[in-house]
This record gives structure tokens, sequence and C-alpha cells, in this order.
């Protein structure tokens, strides 16, 4: 059984992929994992792999979701998608790495914060 930031984590992606399905990405992976670490979701946009982290809150009362993204979580990040390229023969295709920020606050008015190319391959 999930708890409470588990299933507000889980709806947050659930409404990425959403979200991301309307813009017409092409969903590859939900949650791929690796030893290394996790990638929310991996897409493609047209010819472009994109690796996404999605980051869900209720409030604003710690700033906005995708400021949650450190450098530790993107080097994280970069590392579980060079295992992914690698993995796959894709070391060609062009990626780029997007944050998605959605707060879901109890009024009910769900903001999503889709920041492309949000940072680059970090070693």
């Amino acid at each position: 059984m999930l708890n409470k930031p588990q299933r507000l984590g889980q709806k947050g992606e659930e409404l990425a992929t959403l979200f991301l399905q309307q813009k017409n990405y092409q969903i590859i992976v939900r949650n791929y994992r690796c030893k290394i670490g996790e990638i929310d979701i991996i897409a493609r946009d047209m010819k472009t792999l994109v690796f996404i982290e999605v980051k869900t809150r209720s409030s604003h009362s710690f700033g906005s979701p995708a400021m949650a993204v450190t450098a530790k979580k993107q080097r994280q990040i970069s590392r579980t998608a060079e295992n992914y390229l690698a993995q796959n023969h894709l070391f060609d295709d062009s990626a780029r790495f997007d944050v998605i920020g959605i707060t879901l606050p109890a009024d009910g008015k769900t903001e999503i914060d889709h920041i492309k190319n949000a940072f680059e391959l970090y070693i």
C-alpha cells in the first residue's frame, strides 16, 4: 500500500503522462529503473528522446516542484539516462532532459509546468 506522498507522486506521473500524450509525445517507458537510479518517463518528442523527471507537490510552500530537481538529482538522472542509451544502443539519437512540475492543491486547481531542456547532461 502506498503512503500519501507516494500516492501524490503516482498521481503526478499519471497526469504528466496524459499531458505529454496530449502534446503528441510517444511514451516509451514509465519508471525506468536500473542499478544507478530511476527516470520517471522516457518519451519521444518527434525524433528527440526525452528523459523526464516529474515532481509533484500539494502546494508551493517550499517553492515550485521543479526546484526539487537538485544538481545531485540531475547527476543521477544523467547517469541513468546514459545507462538506458547504452542498453538500447541509442547514443546517436538526439536527447534532452525535461522536468514537469505538478501542483495539486486542495482547491483542485492543478498546475502543470513543463520545462523543456531543463538541464544538460550532468557528469
